[in-house]
């Protein structure tokens, strides 16, 4: 799932993983369902995580 993808990835490629809006991503990154680290002001997101996230929200 998701192979074109690397390990880690940015909010925008978040975006285009689920199809979703950045308003949703955002929500989903500052609520913590989709756990994230913030280093200096980017984001960075795990694709393990995102893939745990679609898993458990079928």
């Amino acid at each position: 799932m998701f192979e074109n993808y690397p390990d880690v990835v940015r909010p925008l490629q978040l975006c285009q993983m689920l199809q979703i809006g950045r308003t949703k991503m955002y929500h989903l990154i500052h609520s913590g369902t989709i756990p994230s680290r913030k280093i200096g002001g980017n984001y960075f997101i795990r694709k393990v995580d995102v893939i745990h996230f679609l898993r458990e929200n079928k």
